[in-house]
Parts: C-alpha cells; structure tokens; sequence
C-alpha cells in the first residue's frame, strides 16, 4: 500500500491531499486566520449554567458562547478548578502534578450548578470545531496528543487503543507506560505504539509533560478568554496521526513548509525524513499530482465508480442518503443476485472513501441494491466494516435491515469539505457540471452501452468537445475515442452539432433514436 501526502499553499490557506494508491482519499484545509481548532486549550470563563440543559455556556472568545455540558467536565474536574486558582493566585510554582493533591472525582451524574459557577476560569479544549449556526463545542476534560501516547492531567489510569489486537502486546505496552508513566497523568496508548520500544514511548511522553508545562506557565498573565496551547498546524497533525511506513513521498510546493515538515519528520521518523520532496517546475502540484481531476469528479450529488455505477449522495438537515445504482447495466454475472453483490461490494469501498474525503458526519443512511441472501447480506456488512477501518473518526455500522438500507453514524469534529463541482452555464442562465465531470460521465455511459445490445452508436456533442474526443494520432497519444475501441471493442461515431450548447450531448443509434443509459 503506497500513500503520499500532497500539499498546495497559497498566500492565506494550506491545502493538502491524501492519496492512496493514487487515489484521492482524504482532503483538508488549513486556513492562517482559522482559530478554534480540534485539540486547542483555551483559558475561558463560565458565562452562564443552565439546569435544564445541564451544561453550560462558555466565553472562549467566539462570536457565540461554546457549550460545555455536565459529562464533558471530566470526573477531575474539582482537581483541574483547584489547580488552575492556585496558578493564578501564585500559590503553585510547579505544574508537574507530582506533589499535587488530587480532589475528590465529581458525582457522574450529578448537577452543573453544584460544581461550576458563573465568571469561574476554567481550562476547555475544542472536541467540536464551530458548524454552521453552531459554537465550538468543548471539555474540560484535558488531553495532549504525542505521537504514540496521549497524556491526560490530573488522572492515573493507563489504557491501550482497542484496535491493537493482539492481547500480548497490549499487556506489554500497558506494562512500558505504567513504569514511566509521570505521576499525576494518564496515558492513553496510541495505535501506532504498537512494537514500539521504551524508549520511544518515553521520549514522547516527557515531550508532552514538558508542553504541558510550558502552557502552564502562561495561565498566571493570561487574560479570558486566550488560547493557552495551540494544536499542531493541520498539516503536522494529520501526519502525527496518519504517518507509518508505507508512505513513500510527501510532495509540498513551498520551501519553507516542506522545511517544516522535514524538521517534523526528522524528530519521529529520522529514516524516512528523505520521503519530503519540494516540488519545482510550471505545473501546479495538484495538477501534476491529477488531484484536481479527482476533486471534480468525486464531489457533486454523483460519485461514479467502475463498470458503470454509481452514488447518489443527497444531503438533509437530519442526515445524509446514499443511493447505490448499477448503471442499469448488463453483467456476464450469472445471476441478478450475483450482479448486485458484485456492485454493492463496489459501492462500499467508494462509500467508505466518500465519508472520508467530505468528512460526512452525523447520521448516513445507504440503499444497497436488494439481496436476496442472508450470506450476501452479511458479507456486505463485514466488506464495509473492514473498508472503513482505517477511518480516524469514531463510527458505528449497523447490519442491514429487512430492506436492505445501512444505517453509519460518524463523528464530525468539523465543518464537512463541500466543494462545488458546477460552473456558469456560458450559453444561459443557471449552474451546469464542470466539463471536467461532463468527460467522466461520458466515458461512464461509454461503458454501459459498450455492455449493451446496441451496435451502431452516435454521439451527437458540440463540435468543441468532439474535437476533444478525437484529438490524437493513432500510436501516442490516443484519442479518446481511440481508447474506447481498444477497451470496448466498439467504435463510436462521433457526429458535432452547432445546435447543442457546450455541455450538451446524446447518444443515438442509427435510426436517430436516443439511446437511454
């Protein structure tokens, strides 16, 4: 499994692209004014509890009060309260919680208004970036994210990630960390901990101690609300979460990012600090790299797969719908039981990529195509479960239900990445696909008529595309339709229409009917 890491910059954003085996899988953006991120530490104020809620609202500074509810305190909340007054009070010089007295744990089904109170300071992190109408949404119950381990303050348990499977390794990580462990932290073990040696882990733990103390040492001039510890740019988190051995490049076009990063590389993985390559030349990276094409063709209401299906993704207030159409196509399947399998297993891998590339969130209902086999039914659901289990985001599948539909929940921690894929209509009014999307919907219905009956195949097009179509020599480059003779065995005859506007088309057959796909 190859992954590369492609990054753009420009004067004001960082983009950057996941590509797994060339294909587009996750995308993100990073904006130089964008504050409240994942992971960041704020010092705030209480602003004001409410009972029915039992949560309360919480000034860090946005334009809208971020909400803290009563389970998000963290059961050390008392501990957390007392440590940060003594700070500002000048009564605690030493933030390494070795000699600090911990309090009681808050009753975890107790009341908000026994436990905060009104212009209190209180330490929050950002769980949940502001959507929509929406604030930020927070805790108080503090971690900081390493590399392998994450350290959580004012608390002594040691847990090990459930997607380490292996119970010996478990142990034996559980057994590395409670002899370091610092005094006065949990440790959560990391995924990527897994065959990690001591030392390693160690490492890793006393760099968190030490930025921990560091955000420490501001909390006694800081003002409310202020951010007191900044997550790690987006970029170096995504890598701190993402990066292991079968990356093989990390391409940026900025020298002094590409520096960054290399430095970032260089402290966790000194071997492979030579994967980070600065990309020169006139061809934009995204352009090299074909992640614009992808960009196109993969956001939009449909996501075309192979052999000619394809999703209808539509968007609502409550949830997300997915539909999963075959193309209407013809299949040397044995069986129409044998053909839904086929296109359903391809659906959910493209799926399972689709929630990862948008960053879909909430609740995602899917329409499979109707089996009728238990066995197939299953087989379906463990497919899925298996293509979404490198998903960072925490998510639930349910098994099918008696009419075929999945039910996916999925954690979204930010705004979803919605990129338009249509342009102005030039020859009217109104928003029509990008040519881009127009070409892969083309070459889409290529293949479901080359599956069909149909012999002799017309494509009416405006002469501008048909020119498009038929460019090339016969050896290098082949023309489009050069390309779908050799793959289809069916030449198409490709007849330009003034008449048509540019994104127009319709395939016909000799009688001059339309052929339907």
């Amino acid at each position: 499994m190859n992954n590369e890491l492609i990054i753009r910059t420009s004067s004001d954003t960082v983009d950057f692209a996941l590509l797994k085996e060339g294909k587009l899988i996750e995308l993100h953006r990073e904006e130089d004014d964008s504050s409240f991120s994942v992971g960041d530490i704020y010092l705030a104020k209480i602003r004001k509890s409410v009972t029915g809620l039992n949560a309360a609202f919480v000034d860090v500074g946005y334009e809208k009060d971020a909400f803290l509810h009563y389970h998000d305190l963290g059961p050390q909340l008392s501990s957390m309260l007392k440590f940060i007054k003594g700070i500002r009070t000048n009564k605690i010089k030493s933030y390494n919680l070795e000699k600090f007295p911990f309090e009681k744990d808050i009753d975890k089904d107790g009341s908000i208004n026994e436990v905060i109170k009104s212009n209190q300071s209180i330490l929050v992190q950002i769980v949940k970036e502001p959507i929509s109408t929406k604030g930020p949404r927070i805790s108080s119950e503090l971690s900081l994210a390493g590399r392998y381990v994450v350290i959580v303050p004012f608390s002594n348990r040691v847990s090990v990630s459930q997607k380490i499977e292996s119970r010996e390794e478990k142990d034996r990580l559980k057994r590395l960390v409670t002899s370091i462990k610092p005094k006065g932290f949990g440790v959560i073990v990391r995924t990527v901990a897994e065959g990690k040696k001591v030392a390693e882990l160690d490492a890793d733990l006393q760099k968190l101690v030490s930025k921990w103390e560091t955000m420490c040492k501001k909390l006694h001039k800081a003002s409310h609300p202020s951010k007191v510890l900044a997550e790690l740019n987006r970029a170096t988190g995504f890598l701190r979460d993402v990066f292991n051995d079968s990356f093989t490049g990390i391409h940026v076009d900025n020298e002094d990012v590409a520096d960054r990063i290399k430095d970032y590389i260089a402290e966790i993985s000194p071997k492979q600090e030579s994967l980070v390559k600065l990309h020169k030349g006139n061809t934009p990276i995204y352009e090299k790299f074909g992640i614009e094409r992808q960009i196109k063709t993969s956001f939009g209401r449909t996501a075309s797969m192979s052999k000619g299906a394809y999703l209808v993704i539509e968007h609502t207030e409550a949830l997300h719908v997915i539909d999963v159409n075959s193309g209407n196509r013809s299949n040397k399947a044995n069986n129409q039981e044998e053909t839904a399998l086929e296109v359903n297993l391809l659906a959910a891998a493209e799926i399972a990529r689709q929630l990862r590339l948008r960053d879909m969130g909430g609740i995602i209902v899917v329409d499979f195509i109707d089996m009728g086999r238990a066995e197939n039914r299953k087989k379906l659901f463990e497919f899925l479960r298996d293509e979404m289990k490198e998903d960072r985001a925490k998510h639930k599948i349910l098994p099918p239900s008696k009419f075929g539909l999945i039910q996916i929940t999925r954690q979204r921690v930010r705004p979803e990445m919605n990129i338009k894929t249509s342009e102005v209509n030039p020859n009217s009014q109104g928003q029509v696909e990008a040519p881009i999307v127009l070409i892969d919907k083309i070459n889409a219905e290529v293949e479901r008529i080359a599956s069909g009956k149909a012999k002799d195949v017309f494509l009416n097009i405006h002469p501008f595309i048909a020119a498009y179509l038929t460019k090339g020599f016969l050896f290098w480059p082949k023309s489009i339709r050069l390309q779908w003779f050799l793959k289809y065995k069916k030449w198409i005859r490709i007849q330009p229409r003034d008449a048509y506007t540019y994104l127009q088309y319709r395939f016909k057959n000799k009688k001059g009917r339309t052929i339907k796909t």
